[in-house]
């Protein structure tokens, strides 16, 4: 979130903030952003604040986004398709390098400058050195999909799959359930 935050300072051609200005863009309170930032040295200096671009080298060092990550896209239907399309990733250092997916009629196309490859094909990433996976399967295909990922070598899997997935230890899954996440905000919102 400081990272976004930062990048926007960037943008806009600022040199230098504070941490009350990265509390109020971030949504946090300032006390959190020292809290948070002391955790890993001294990044700012009193009084002064903190350098804008400085700042984003340490964060992107710290999150391990300071050279390029590739990953694979597993699936490619409708949200496959606008993962593929997002230009964001770039601005994290993430490139989408290669997608996957079972259906024969998909298979051979090009989709925003990624031929789609069969999955048979998931076989050859170890040797690609690609260790992060974002999956965009049914629910009822996750966990078989996931299995397999692990025994080609990744080790970072961000789901969009609704339903809990098992790994092992070694390897991170983050998922993301949007319909889920839709829900919560009704109970959000002051009654109608």
């Amino acid at each position: 979130m400081y990272l976004r935050v930062l990048m926007s300072f960037a943008e806009r051609g600022m040199r230098s903030v504070s941490s009350k200005e990265l509390a109020r863009e971030a949504g946090v309170n300032d006390w959190q952003v020292r809290k948070d930032l002391s955790y890993f040295g001294e990044l700012g200096k009193p009084g002064v604040g903190y350098d804008v671009h400085g700042l984003a080298c340490d964060i992107r060092r710290i999150l391990r986004l300071d050279r390029a990550r590739h990953a694979i896209l597993i699936g490619v239907g409708n949200l496959g398709t606008a993962i593929l399309a997002y230009g964001g990733f770039a601005r994290y250092g993430l490139k989408i390098v290669a997608a996957f997916d079972k259906d024969p009629e998909k298979v051979g196309r090009e989709v925003h400058g990624i031929r789609i490859q069969d999955m048979s094909q998931l076989k050859g990433l170890r040797k690609r050195r690609i260790s992060l996976a974002i999956l965009a399967v049914p629910a009822s295909a996750a966990q078989e999909v996931v299995d397999y990922l692990v025994k080609v070598g990744i080790k970072g899997i961000l789901s969009f799959a609704a339903c809990p997935l098992k790994v092992p230890k070694k390897v991170k899954v983050i998922s993301i359930d949007i319909a889920m996440h839709l829900a919560i905000l009704p109970y959000h919102l002051s009654s109608e």
